[in-house]
């Protein structure tokens, strides 16, 4: 499909199409039908187009194109969708997200979530529900059996809501996970996913735990270095998690090692040059990061809203699209496809096209922002369709972005949405599943399909059913006893054992013989039920495989032991590190978990240190407490007394490190942030250099953070010794207390 230019009688209106360079396609002939007469009177409002207008602005490969599932008014601001195992589609929808630039009325809990069905099979939604009603912003849903796993937006609680009379609305609310406090960061900030993979675990972003479903509960489970992410989580065939980090700029992360294991990341996981940047077909002006996020023809440049990526693991779309990264750039308009590389262990990421995406729209309200792989084997796309794609935190008076809203009048553009439906010539979309209300073994043949929503719905569905009578079929499944199983096929029916605690040491052990590397690594990672019970005989099966022609089975073999205590585990793991000396993979895993067991003992943040850090740190916090805290108070917001400054947010302890230092060498006096206190903050040059260290130390750590910006970049929480010690040399003859504005002469650096 391709864009041209067409006189138009308004002047105006031909100036709105120079202007933005969109064109109407070639094959549009009504162009009065296309855009509207009221649109074309003023140059500056960029046309809100129809569905049927919209469908006509994709821009796509070669023999694939796009179909509309459902639009307004069915559905408005979607932004999640998930399926039952009849097909039935369930949307989250945020119906108060930015219905102005100043984000009124955000927080009014007026959101829905939608029941969708496609009654005649003909790829439309032509049937609809409001199934919940009156939720607040709702973002992360699951299907479990006749279960829906609803998270609203401010809570970490989770509820399950079930039809129990089949009127396509939910009678049934029932507590799932309860943590009962406000969760909170703004709502862009906050957690998405519930992706049941192929571990049985269900993982979402931002939040430390994963969860366990039993009996229509869903367990927690921590981990000790965190989750990853911001928008959107999906997973390979092989269990691999991918996540991303829109806020951050970042396009892809989180998919080196599970998060259960630790935190793992490569600069090179891909390219910042050739990988970031973006390629619109219309100029994106209205974009948060400002000039420096634009090019000289007002197209973003680089990825800035990256969100709701997908795997593709159908079965109705070309081969060499199985297995690929999809992920949304909502301001560019754009999908992004890459091939995923595996490097001898390390994953990476690499654009299929050269300055081109996958999917390219010139309708300036396409805003992807959820991708998924459909029960019929085709790529779905949730389009919230709207003006702003910002959170008004971001959209303020003064601002670029608020500028730009204002100027092109789109902040009124909403209560919109569209599902599409990527589809190709060559393919027919698969039929429509039924695996509600059919017993456990009419669904084992599906661990075998060719697309993977399939085989992960069975699986899941086989599980909730927890029918232990298809036990000896999975573990014939599992071990090749039945003929034609794909590798695919015994990997499902392994962790579908695992999922009904079914796993025993013989089917482990033969599926670690299996000639699939991939069945391989499965089987190790399943193993873990006996490692954790220091069993030395399967310790003894995983150590066999050190030597493994595949770098997923030798790095699975260090997750799987690497913070085992026996004798036995460490022996293995230092003749896999011993061969594997220079591969980066292996190497960086190992200080991964090493990490991660100094996160079950210090916590999360404190684990980010090195082991000196922690301890200027530690020693610090001792200090703190028994010095300190009876003028500062014990969490660093000062006493009702006012007998000292607040240390939390305060704007000389956000600064350079050399401030802090100062103050506490010499003492501070005087008005602070304009406000007197009745006393002088002690000079404490009799304590050595390593005591300063720890107590600056400690205070910057637990009242600033990790870190602390400076100029344009951060520095670290941790003042080291020589650090003071410099200090302390270059005022060897100061006696007097510092002020505030002596301290900002010395350095320009106060935030």
């Amino acid at each position: 499909m391709k864009n041209s230019f067409f006189l138009f009688s308004l002047i105006s209106f031909l100036g709105f199409l120079m202007y933005f360079n969109v064109g109407i396609p070639s094959n549009v002939t009504n162009h009065s039908s296309y855009f509207s007469l009221g649109d074309s009177l003023n140059p500056l409002i960029p046309p809100a187009l129809s569905p049927e207008q919209s469908l006509l602005a994709f821009h796509v490969p070669p023999g694939y194109h796009m179909e509309l599932v459902a639009s307004e008014p069915m559905i408005k601001e979607p932004v999640a969708i998930a399926w039952d195992g009849d097909a039935r589609m369930y949307v989250a929808q945020m119906e108060t997200y930015t219905q102005d630039a100043d984000g009124t009325d955000t927080k009014k809990k007026k959101s829905r979530i939608m029941l969708l069905e496609d009654t005649n099979n003909d790829g439309k939604m032509d049937k609809s529900s409001v199934f919940i009603k009156d939720l607040l912003l709702p973002r992360m849903i699951l299907c479990v059996n006749h279960e829906l796993f609803v998270n609203e937006t401010d809570t970490y609680d989770i509820y399950s809501y079930k039809d129990t009379n089949g009127d396509g609305i939910a009678d049934l609310k029932k507590p799932a996970y309860i943590v009962g406090k406000v969760a909170g960061g703004n709502l862009e900030h906050q957690r998405s996913g519930l992706d049941w993979n192929l571990d049985n675990y269900i993982y979402q972003t931002y939040d430390a735990v994963r969860f366990r479903y039993k009996n229509g509960i869903l367990k927690a489970d921590s981990m000790p270095s965190g989750s990853n992410g911001q928008w959107g989580l999906t997973h390979d065939n092989f269990g691999r998690l991918y996540f991303s980090r829109g806020g951050g700029e970042n396009a892809g992360c989180g998919f080196q090692i599970n998060p259960k294991y630790g935190s793992l990341e490569f600069s090179d996981a891909y390219s910042e040059k050739d990988f970031s940047p973006v390629w619109s077909l219309i100029p994106n002006p209205e974009v948060q990061g400002g000039p420096s996020r634009l090019r000289p023809d007002s197209t973003l440049n680089h990825f800035t809203a990256a969100n709701g990526q997908v795997i593709f693991r159908g079965d109705r779309l070309p081969k060499d699209l199985v297995g690929d990264y999809l992920i949304n750039e909502p301001v560019a308009r754009i999908i992004r496809r890459a091939k995923v590389i595996n490097n001898k262990g390390k994953t990476q990421l690499e654009n299929v096209y050269d300055k081109k995406e996958f999917i390219a729209s010139t309708d300036f309200y396409f805003r992807p922002n959820n991708l998924y792989t459909g029960p019929d084997g085709c790529l779905y796309i949730v389009d919230m369709s709207r003006g702003i794609i910002q959170e008004s935190n971001w959209t303020q008076k003064g601002t670029f972005l608020r500028n730009k809203i204002d100027y092109y009048g789109i902040a009124n553009v909403n209560q919109r949405g569209r599902i599409w439906r990527l589809v190709h010539d060559d393919f027919k979309p698969g039929p429509r599943p039924k695996m509600l209300d059919k017993p456990a073994k009419s669904l084992l043949t599906y661990l075998d399909h060719p697309n993977g929503w399939w085989r992960d719905n069975a699986q899941k569905q086989i599980i909730a059913l927890g029918d232990k009578s298809v036990i000896p079929a999975l573990k014939a499944m599992a071990s090749s006893k039945i003929g034609g199983v794909s590798s695919l096929g015994r990997i499902h029916a392994l962790w579908t054992l695992e999922g009904l605690s079914a796993i025993d040491k013989n089917t482990i052990v033969s599926a670690l013989n299996d000639q699939d590397s991939q069945v391989r690594k499965a089987a190790i990672w399943i193993s873990e039920i006996f490692l954790k019970q220091n069993d030395k005989a399967m310790i003894a099966q995983i150590g066999k495989l050190i030597a493994d022609e595949s770098y997923d089975v030798k790095t699975q073999i260090l997750l799987s032991l690497g913070s085992n205590k026996t004798a036995e585990a460490k022996q293995i793991v230092q003749e896999l590190l011993a061969q594997n000396h220079d591969n980066q993979m292996i190497n960086n895993t190992k200080k991964s978990i090493e990490k991660n067991e100094d996160a079950k003992i210090y916590g999360i943040k404190l684990a980010g240190f090195s082991p000196p850090e922690r301890k200027l740190i530690l020693a610090g916090g001792e200090i703190y407490r028994s010095l300190c805290i009876a003028c500062h108070g014990p969490d660093g917001k000062g006493l009702p007394t006012n007998a000292a400054p607040a240390l939390r947010g305060a704007k000389h302890m956000n600064a350079d490190k050399d401030i802090a230092i100062r103050i506490l060498l010499h003492g501070l006096k005087g008005p602070i942030e304009g406000k007197t206190y009745p006393s002088v903050m002690l000079a404490m040059n009799d304590n050595s250099d390593e005591w300063v260290a720890s107590i600056v130390s400690y205070i910057r750590y637990e009242f600033v953070g990790t870190s602390v910006r400076v100029d344009k970049g951060r520095q670290t929480a941790v003042v080291q010794v020589a650090d003071v010690k410099k200090i302390r040399e270059q005022h060897s003859d100061r006696t007097e207390p510092w002020t505030i504005e002596e301290l900002e002469k010395q350095s320009l650096n106060i935030k």
